[in-house]
């Protein structure tokens, strides 16, 4: 299902400012980045890969 919009349905709006907050002050964009910024989900996954990659390539016969 494919959802299509007009262009002018949004003309009313399109072309106002940004609201401002009221009651507090925006975030600095480096903080913002920061709550963006990928994370390691699984920590020492990558450890444990390089890990098991070295034993088994130390089982292997040529």
């Amino acid at each position: 299902m494919k959802i299509t919009r007009n262009i002018e349905e949004y003309a009313q709006i399109i072309n106002m400012p940004r609201p401002e907050p009221k009651f507090h002050q925006r975030m600095p964009m480096i903080k913002r980045a920061a709550q963006f910024a990928p994370f390691a989900a699984l920590t020492g996954y990558e450890e444990v890969v390089k890990k098991t990659a070295k034993e088994h390539e130390a089982r292997i016969e040529y």
